[in-house]
């Protein structure tokens, strides 16, 4: 297993190569770019401007040479206060500029840790994405658990009790559910809750918007709601709790709908295999027939379906969080695309092209798990 991980690690090297380079070349091809974007900020001094497109390559006329040059220096690969070959692969201090500052290497470019700066926001793109990071972290995380536990629970279930009442019940709610958009449901909540519930007199049920209550708490994962949440962690949790239900209840109902029906499904073929018929012949409880037997070997088109949805979790559900204005990743996209803030974008794109590595790698880990057959040497 271990020798297996090994390669499939270094597997996904190229791919995250591949996908870097398209990832950039998309984000170049959008019209203005960092120079358009920059120029119109009027609080920054020409001088500051210069300086800072120097930095990272995009001073010179946009060629295809210079894009070569433009991606090398947001790598981290090249020196941008270098002009001439071979000195533009070296660092001021002398050593190859892909190298770590400690080796005599450079700081600029991703390599090195070095996002960029966030034209919008005026800090480090790293700084920027991470105070993002908790709230989709915590959204993501909740919405996952109770999608996989849910539709798992029912999917088993239904295929156990195949044609009861219960069955079609769930059929009928997983087809209306499944055909919902994202967006309409959300916005059919917000109505539901501020709207409709306030015309009948009837307040503060569910938050339709936000992390925490404004009035009451700091912004999110600041040092001063730190300090709020430090001093009263209860109430912090609650607030945070009702601020949940919403977006979360959003994100796993159509997941539900859909990956209960996966489970079913995979759960039915497992039934009807030879080996379940046998234990039932050998006179072994049900229960045990379904849950040592079938559902371990259902669960690997599970596991499949849920790798290729995590990453959408993970990075951030863009339109559940731009509808209830939840402070994560996924709106801080929408803002960025806004905003042009093109180095933030490369930035998430980038996480993103991560997680979808990680969670196709952890998916062939998770079969050898799932599955005794399955062995990787």
């Amino acid at each position: 297993m271990t020798k297996y991980i090994i390669r499939r690690t270094l597997g996904l090297v190229p791919l995250f190569v591949g996908a870097v380079i398209i990832s950039y070349l998309l984000m170049r091809a959008a019209p203005g770019g960092p120079q358009a974007a920059l120029a119109g900020i009027k609080s920054i001094t020409q001088e500051d401007r210069e300086k800072w497109l120097r930095n990272w390559c995009l001073q010179a006329e946009v060629t295809p040479v210079n894009m070569l040059k433009e991606f090398g220096g947001w790598l981290g690969v090249l020196n941008c206060d270098s002009d001439t070959f071979p000195q533009i692969f070296f660092s001021a201090q002398g050593g190859l500029n892909v190298l770590p500052a400690a080796l005599g290497g450079g700081t600029n470019g991703i390599v090195h840790g070095d996002f960029g700066l966030s034209i919008r926001a005026g800090r480090p793109v790293v700084d920027v994405i991470m105070e993002r990071v908790p709230a989709t972290l915590l959204l993501s995380s909740l919405s996952l658990i109770i999608w996989v536990g849910v539709a798992i629970l029912i999917g088993t279930y239904a295929a156990v009790h195949r044609y009861s009442l219960f069955d079609q019940g769930m059929t009928f709610l997983a087809y209306v559910f499944y055909s919902l958009p994202t967006f309409w449901l959300g916005l059919m909540l917000i109505f539901f809750f501020a709207v409709f519930l306030r015309t009948q007199g009837i307040t503060d049920v569910f938050p339709t918007g936000g992390i925490v209550t404004t009035r009451d708490w700091p912004p999110f994962n600041t040092p001063e709601y730190w300090a709020a949440f430090g001093q009263d962690p209860v109430s912090a949790i609650v607030d945070v709790g009702r601020h949940l239900v919403l977006p979360v209840f959003t994100l796993v109902a159509v997941n539900i709908a859909g990956d209960s029906r996966f489970v079913r499904a995979a759960m039915l073929e497992a039934l009807n295999q030879d080996y379940i018929r046998t234990a039932r012949a050998k006179g072994l409880p049900a229960r045990t027939v379904i849950a040592k037997h079938a559902f371990r070997n259902a669960m690997l088109p599970v596991v499949t379906n849920v790798a290729l949805e995590l990453p959408f979790l993970v990075s951030g559900a863009i339109v559940t969080e731009t509808i209830f204005t939840w402070p994560g990743l996924g709106r801080l996209f929408i803002e960025s695309v806004n905003a042009r803030d093109y180095f933030v974008l490369m930035g998430l794109l980038l996480v993103s092209t991560v997680f979808i590595l990680i969670a196709n790698l952890l998916a062939d880990v998770v079969y050898a798990i799932v599955d005794p057959r399955i062995r990787y040497d």
